[in-house]
């Protein structure tokens, strides 16, 4: 059980960003039969999705999210020190991702940016490195950003992905914070190779650099084991976290769940012993953005925060990979939780 702890961090701000593109599952799909997308509609719990066009990578969402934050904090460009960009849909194979935005947002030469290949697990993967890196010198303010366009490599003829997936950037600033307001962060971090092709892009990659068969440049998805592999671990994650952490279910304020489908999570909420409310949903409006999602519900699931008392948030993150992951985290009450739109052909992070 890889159980840790961090104690130097703080969320000052989250920006998540979607394409401004909105598409109505019950209205605007025409590659299905109607009753088919009404109970895919009803099983999955997506009824509109933001997506992206052509123009759009997720360095457009993640570079728009981030200058939303560094606005919002009044940080100079100059003082962050440390970059990570979490996504499995980069621009280019090289330069990184990182990189790229690291130039838009006119950082310095002292800030560290590299890459995180991580999925829907990615969330809680980020803002782990980014505690870890702030509980040394050197580092003061770390910037995570997780971006990706799952809905560019959804076949749009494969209905178990062509009316889940939407896309998503997000930015979330954390900065060190002194010892007099040092809270533990916990996070429990894991992995399962075996169930590697169980969600995977066979093609375009080095491996298979160019497929003669078109479909391997997509998505496929053996949806029976990520289900089973889902309920098996994630209800463990949750309960692991919390022994460790000493921390009562009942303390917790929100379970952030990676926004998978609204059938999976009602599953885990029963085998979790939790009820629905606790369990913000941004699904029906947002779709499955991938590890996105969870930064996504936190500025759009519609928590509840009392006046000067911070959130107990437990963010769990699962798939991709396999791979899966817990942050028990909290979110102070002057953290600033931002939501922004990203039009189409803005094309900004392009080199």
């Amino acid at each position: 059980m890889a159980v840790t702890f961090t104690q130097a961090a703080t969320i000052r701000a989250i920006t998540s960003s979607v394409p401004s593109r909105r598409f109505d599952n019950l209205k605007d799909a025409t590659n299905f039969d109607k009753d088919e997308v009404e109970k895919v509609v009803r099983m999955a719990g997506v009824k509109t999705r933001h997506t992206a066009d052509d123009s759009i990578c997720c360095s457009d969402l993640c570079l728009a999210a981030a200058k939303d934050v560094l606005k919002t904090l009044d940080w100079a460009p100059e003082t962050i020190d440390g970059l990570i960009m979490v996504t499995q849909s980069p621009d280019y194979f090289l330069p990184s991702t990182a990189c790229v935005v690291h130039q838009q947002l006119g950082l310095s030469d002292g800030c560290a940016a590299f890459d995180v290949g991580l999925g829907c697990s990615g969330y809680a993967y980020g803002v782990w490195l980014a505690a870890m890196m702030l509980q040394g010198p050197g580092f003061r303010r770390i910037l995570v950003l997780h971006g990706d366009t799952p809905t560019r490599f959804a076949r749009q003829s494969d209905r178990a992905v062509a009316l889940l997936f939407g896309d998503a950037g997000s930015a979330t600033a954390i900065e060190k914070s002194g010892p007099d307001k040092a809270s533990k962060w916990w996070f429990s971090l894991h992995s399962d190779g075996t169930g590697s092709r169980d969600l995977i892009i066979p093609g375009g990659g080095f491996r298979d650099r160019f497929p003669e068969d078109q479909t391997k440049h997509f998505v496929h998805m053996n949806g029976a084991n990520i289900f089973n592999f889902t309920l098996k671990r994630v209800p463990a994650l949750l309960n692991d976290t919390l022994a460790a952490a000493g921390v009562a279910k009942e303390a917790i304020d929100y379970f952030i769940f990676h926004q998978s489908n609204l059938f999976i999570m009602r599953h885990l909420a029963n085998k979790c012993g939790l009820a629905m409310p606790q369990i913000p949903l941004t699904i029906e409006e947002f779709g499955s953005t991938g590890g996105p999602s969870v930064p996504l519900t936190i500025t759009r699931g519609k928590l509840n925060r009392p006046a000067g008392r911070g959130l107990q948030l437990l963010l769990l993150t699962y798939g991709v990979g396999l791979s899966w992951a817990s942050a028990l985290l909290d979110l102070p009450s002057e953290a600033i939780l931002n939501h922004v739109e990203v039009a189409a052909g803005t094309d900004s992070a392009s080199a």
